[in-house]
C-alpha cells in the first residue's frame, strides 16, 4: 500500500516499514509481533488507524473480503484461545470480525448521525461477516463478554479529541476488568 504523507495528505514515493514507525511511535522499545507469546502477557490492545486497514489487514483496499496478516491473525487467535482480553479500537474492530465469526464489536453507530460517523457503513460490512455491530458514542466502548472482546470506534467518529479519548480509556478500563489468567504483563 502506499504511504501517506499526511501533512499534503498525498501519497508519499517512500515505502512503509511498519517496525520503525512503530518504533518511531513507542521510542523504541518494539518488537516483530512475531515473537509475542500470548502465554507472557495478561491481554492484548490493537490501536486503530488507517494504517491497521492498510497493513495488518487489506480492509483499505478488500473491505469485508479482506485477508488479515497472519501474525495479525495468529495473536488474536492465541489470546482468544487462552481466554485472555483483547481490545481494539477504530478500525481495528474489523480484524475481530474477520477472525472470530459471530463476536461482537462496534465502530461507532450504523448510520453518518450528523456527519459525525462518515464510515458508519464499516457496520454494515462487520453484520455481513456474521458478526453483531453493537452502536455506541465515542466516549463509550462494547464488551463482548462471551468473547473477552472490548471495542471502542475513536477516530471512526468525528469528535474532539477528549471524547475520544474517553471513549479509548473506556476500553482500556474494561480490558482490565475482565479476567486474564494473571501473567501480570
Amino acid at each position: 500500500m502506499d504511504v501517506v504523507n499526511h501533512l499534503k495528505g498525498s501519497p508519499a514515493e517512500e515505502k512503509r516499514n511498519v517496525l520503525v514507525e512503530s518504533a518511531r511511535l513507542a521510542r523504541g522499545n518494539i518488537q516483530d509481533l512475531a515473537e509475542l507469546k500470548a502465554s507472557e502477557f495478561d491481554a492484548v490492545i490493537f490501536p486503530g488507524g488507517f494504517g491497521v486497514a492498510k497493513n495488518l489487514c487489506s480492509w483499505a483496499v478488500d473491505g469485508k473480503n479482506c485477508t488479515v496478516n497472519e501474525h495479525v491473525n495468529s495473536t488474536l487467535q492465541a489470546f482468544h484461545s487462552a481466554k485472555k482480553p483483547i481490545g481494539l479500537c477504530c478500525i481495528s474492530p474489523v480484524l475481530a470480525a474477520k477472525v472470530f465469526p459471530g463476536c461482537e464489536v462496534t465502530v461507532g453507530q450504523d448510520k453518518n448521525i450528523d456527519g459525525r460517523f462518515p464510515d458508519a457503513e464499516t457496520a454494515s460490512a462487520i453484520a455481513e461477516l456474521g458478526c453483531k455491530h453493537i452502536c455506541k458514542n465515542v466516549n463509550e466502548s462494547h464488551v463482548d463478554k462471551a468473547n473477552k472482546i472490548v471495542t471502542t470506534c475513536a477516530f471512526m467518529c468525528k469528535a474532539p479529541l477528549h471524547e475520544i479519548f474517553d471513549g479509548i480509556g473506556t476500553m482500556v478500563q474494561e480490558v482490565l476488568k475482565l479476567p486474564t489468567g494473571g501473567t501480570g504483563k
